[in-house]
């Protein structure tokens, strides 16, 4: 994390590099008994355990990290943090990771990176690694664990509150890390942490996103560090989702640009970033350096580097009287040019020098022959997260930038990020945030110990955002998407004021960056132009993930086959013990069909529907979604839901319904069962379960909220064994014996509590086959028990299972539709031929107003009939065409309608199809002609109830 102004503190005894070399031989926080090897652009290098693959860059003299992406000019690094928006690299080993920032890239041994043109390169082979995710709840969650971070945790810690502290650093400190001052308390805090059970401390884990009722999320890097040494059984990143009852956010500050000419050259670095280098890695990034600031934190990185050996030209600063700090700086023997600033460089592959004049003047230019220039034009608190909370920003005309301002959730902001840039005050607002935290939910905070700091003043900055240069000289505002001053001046010259509208016609803050350094230096360059006031033009939306992550992690597990749920039912292990074969149903191994020795797919199923059709078969009909609709207006709710009448529906009764869209469309249909007068079961199709869910709770919550009823999905709460064919009732009679299952006891479309088996079941007596028909239902637990018991029961009668396959055949030969197949959003209940299933009674229900439309009345909408091929051996594929003529006409050929669902029928002899064909009901009867390979094939139109129109097998 990043931070502003510093306390006064004695000049440090920096040892100073060797020659040929940018590492100082002692210092930095790198492990130099770990030497490591890595490759950058196919050379290679040697750095440390510790280093960033930036830092070690730095160290071997790279300098050139990259390319722009538009204009292709050398780009350098350019910060020591994740708001990198130059050095974006490849990691092309141990696996390819694209667009990541060089200074978030820890080393390690083997590396291989190569410099990036603004664009990355996704990985051909599948990823080998494992991802993972974990839920959290925790009384604090504090975000950033430099100073305010660590003061937040250790005034919450030892209070029994659960307390999680993340930081996106393999170590805490934040920019203590980079001045390296109070390490020994950071080390202490830490230890005292460590030793609280209630405290977890996530290192490299970044805080992404946050949402509703504190639900915040995280990625934890876990091995990408350790390279090709990582544990195979440990995953490479894992998402954190975190549910806090109070959050702190001690996020910090990003260091910010200015635009001046040619601003974009290889050295140009932001000063605290040199100064982290120097601190943290025992790096100096440039022998001769110029420092252009606009306030003092710029001060102490020329100090700390001039102490280092670097040779420090001048400090330029564009304010008249810069104070105490420029008389700290001339003590040292470094000139300051107040009033001055940085109008342009030179330079190819590299900053070569720096030209400065008075500010705002073009006379009495000085140039200074340097290979680094050090900027500050102020500090940017990272308030991501607070905004994506829902929190206001406003802008500081004191601090010259935008600060949190008013939250609607538990989240209070401390440090640099809520625009506390003096340690002082950051530890002091980090220690208070953190006890009032945890002293809201009942806790005792306790009085945490904190180092020694004297409290200063926080000098504001010179509010300056653009600097006037030579003519034609770039003036970069957004670098990672090579945006200038005047793109932007093009963009307030078409009129555009709004921060969204110039950030999307220029693309400043569109990059992978999110304009880290650049947003706020971009609204103030769109504020100068027409001369209005920054304050007013605000900040754009900051949206989640703040910084890149990767697919992978989000997805975790669920790749490869893992990608979408497996469900499996309660007798899906009786299923492969017994040979079945499955379909994917929805989420759902259902079996397809079960072949024995020597059979095919269409012998089995041949075989299997003979047996429902002449003796018993029984499936498992677990998959089918089922809902529990409870409350005094249930039965008012159903009506408005279903085209027919629910509410007059009898205790014990079951009665058959079809929901449709506003448009009058069909969109799922199944059965309604009530159990009470205030309570219902729903059962829908299998994969529609979740979508008549979601569809019933979004008319409930946003439409109808005055309806007193509750749904509850029951799918899994129940095990479902349809038990089919003529012997069904003589099967399940000798399995319960208590349960009354003549014709006139136990009619068709009723339901009763009974005992099967010794088993607690609720039977219903439904037939989705057109035979008769029972479908059992009990708990999963009893599942395998109820179905072995109905096996030897049956056996007498031949009892057979079947899979999906039969099912589809047996319900096609009744002209029973599957929707979502004979259906395909197109379709009312009235082209089904269900107008039945429509009430002519009900005021009101969803898609009744459609009906009256002059497009569902059409004469030539196409309707569901079956198809009879001539040849009763043809069998027509699904979703041919019919054409009405013998020979096809020259195109554009004009189609009738198409094969729904096509079948072999044991019970029928031959084949036959489901179609949608236009007048279909009118052209019953009448040979069309169907296109199966190179010839046309004539076909029947025919009623859609091939067997048993009566319905006598179905209801005797």
């Amino acid at each position: 994390m990043a931070r502003g102004h510093e306390a006064a503190r004695p000049e440090p005894a920096t040892p100073r590099p060797r020659p040929g070399t940018r590492r100082s031989p002692t210092g930095g926080r790198i492990h130099r008994q770990e030497p490591l090897t890595f490759t950058f652009d196919g050379k290679q290098y040697q750095g440390y355990r510790g280093d960033t693959l930036a830092s070690a860059l730095l160290a071997n003299g790279v300098i050139q990290a990259g390319t722009s992406i538009k204009l292709g000019r050398p780009r350098g690094i350019f910060s020591a943090g994740v708001e990198e928006p130059n050095a974006v690299v490849q990691i092309e080993a141990p696996f390819p990771e694209p667009m990541l920032p060089a200074p978030a890239v820890e080393l390690y041994d083997g590396l291989v990176a190569s410099s990036l043109p603004g664009q990355g390169r996704l990985a051909t082979e599948p990823d080998p690694a494992r991802y993972d995710a974990l839920h959290a709840h925790c009384d604090l969650l504090v975000v950033g664990a430099g100073p305010a971070g660590l003061a937040a945790a250790a005034a919450a810690a030892d209070s029994g509150a659960r307390v999680i502290l993340a930081d996106d650093q393999p170590e805490a400190g934040g920019s203590l890390l980079g001045t390296g001052e109070h390490l020994d308390w950071v080390a202490e805090t830490r230890a005292r942490l460590d030793r609280d059970p209630e405290v977890r401390v996530l290192r490299r884990t970044t805080v992404f996103g946050y949402y509703d009722d504190n639900h915040l999320l995280a990625v934890e890097r876990r091995t990408n560090h350790l390279g090709a040494d990582a544990p195979q059984n440990v995953a490479r990143e894992r998402v954190w989702r975190i549910r806090a009852r109070r959050v702190v956010l001690a996020t910090g500050a990003h260091e910010r640009s200015l635009a001046f000419g040619d601003n974009d050259r290889p050295g140009v670095m932001l000063a605290s970033s040199a100064r982290t280098y120097l601190h943290r890695y025992a790096v100096v990034p440039g022998r001769h350096a110029v420092v252009f600031t606009t306030n003092d934190s710029a001060y102490p990185a020329a100090l700390d580097l001039a102490a280092a050996g670097v040779g420090i030209a001048a400090i330029v600063d564009t304010r008249p009287e810069p104070g105490e700090w420029a008389e700290r700086a001339r003590a040292a023997g470094i000139q300051v040019l107040a009033g001055h600033a940085v109008t342009g460089t030179e330079g190819n592959e590299r900053l070569t020098a720096v030209t400065v004049a008075p500010f705002g003047e073009s006379a009495g230019q000085h140039q200074f022959a340097v290979d680094l220039l050090l900027v500050s034009g102020g500090w940017n608190p990272v308030a991501h997260l607070f905004s994506q909370s829902g929190g206001t920003l406003r802008h500081d005309d004191t601090l010259g930038t935008f600060v949190p301002d008013s939250g609607r959730q538990a989240v209070e902001v401390a440090g640099s990020a809520n625009g506390a840039f003096d340690l002082a005050t950051a530890l002091a607002q980090g220690a208070a945030a953190g006890a009032r935290a945890v002293e809201a939910q009942g806790y005792t905070a306790r009085t945490p110990v904190l180092p020694a700091v004297t409290a200063r003043p926080y000098t504001p900055p010179m509010q300056v955002f653009t600097v006037p240069g030579a003519s034609g000289a770039p003036r970069f505002v957004d670098l990672q998407r090579d945006v200038t001053v005047d793109d932007l001046a093009r963009a307030t010259g078409a009129g555009l004021r709004s921060v969204e509208h110039t950030k999307r016609y220029t693309t400043a803050g569109t990059g992978g960056d999110q304009g880290r350094t650049a947003g706020v230096l971009a609204r103030g360059v769109v504020a100068e132009l027409p001369g209005v006031d920054v304050s007013a033009l605000g900040l754009p939306t900051f949206r989640p993930p703040y910084p890149p992550v990767s697919f992978a992690a989000l997805a975790g597990r669920h790749r490869g086959v893992l990608s979408d749920p497996i469900r499996t039912t309660a007798l899906h292990e009786w299923h492969v013990e017994h040979g079945a074969l499955f379909e994917n149903v929805g989420q759902w191994k259902r079996p397809w069909y079960y072949p024995r020795d020597g059979e095919d797919m269409q012998s089995a199923v041949l075989r299997e529907c003979r047996a429902a059709r002449e003796n018993v078969a029984f499936m498992d009909a677990s998959t089918l979604g089922k809902i529990d609709v409870q409350g005094p207006d249930a039965g008012v709710f159903l009506d408005r839901l279903y085209t027919n009448m629910m509410s007059t529906l009898k205790v014990g009764m079951i009665r058959y319904g079809v929901m449709c869209r506003l448009d009058g469309m069909v969109f799922d249909d199944g059965t309604v069962i009530r159990l009470a007068p205030d309570r219902f079961l729903v059962t829908t199709t299998t994969g529609n379960a979740a979508t008549v869910l979601d569809w019933m709770e979004e008319w409930l919550q946003t439409e109808w909220p005055e309806l007193k009823v509750h749904c509850t999905s029951v799918t899994e709460q129940w095990a479902t064994v349809a038990l089919v064919g003529p012997k069904s009732r003589e099967v399940l009679g000798s399995l319960a014996p208590g349960l009354a299952v003549a014709n006139d006891a136990f009619p068709f479309m009723a339901w009763r509590e009974a005992t099967v088996a010794g088993i607690e079941a609720r039977v219903c007596r439904i037939s989705f086959s057109g035979e008769l028909a029972y479908e059992i239902n009990v708990s999963p637990w009893e599942a395998v028990a109820l179905w072995e018991a109905l096996y030897e029961a049956g056996a007498p009668y031949g009892i057979t299972p079947y899979g999906t396959e039969t099912m589809h055949v047996l319900r096609a030969e009744k002209g029973y539709p599957i929707v979502g197949q004979d259906t395909d959003g197109t379709v009312t209940p009235q082209d089904l031929g269900m107008s039945w299933v429509v009430s002519k009674k009900k005021r009101d229900f969803i898609g009744k107003r459609s009906y009256a439309r002059a497009d569902t009345l059409r004469p030539d909408r196409k309707h569901l009939v079956a198809l009879l091929p001539e040849d009763p051996a043809l069998f027509l594929p699904e979703g041919t065409h019919l054409v009405a003529d013998s020979e096809l006409p020259a195109p554009p050929v004009p189609m009738l309608g198409h094969v729904t669902s096509s079948y072999r029928s044991a019970a029928l002899g031959r084949t036959f199809a489901l179609a949608l064909i236009k007048g279909g009901r009118e052209r019953i009867g009448e040979r069309l002609y169907a296109p199966v390979g190179d010839r046309l094939v004539p076909v029947t139109v025919a009623s859609p109830v091939l067997y048993d129109p009566e319905g006598a097998r179905r209801d005797g």
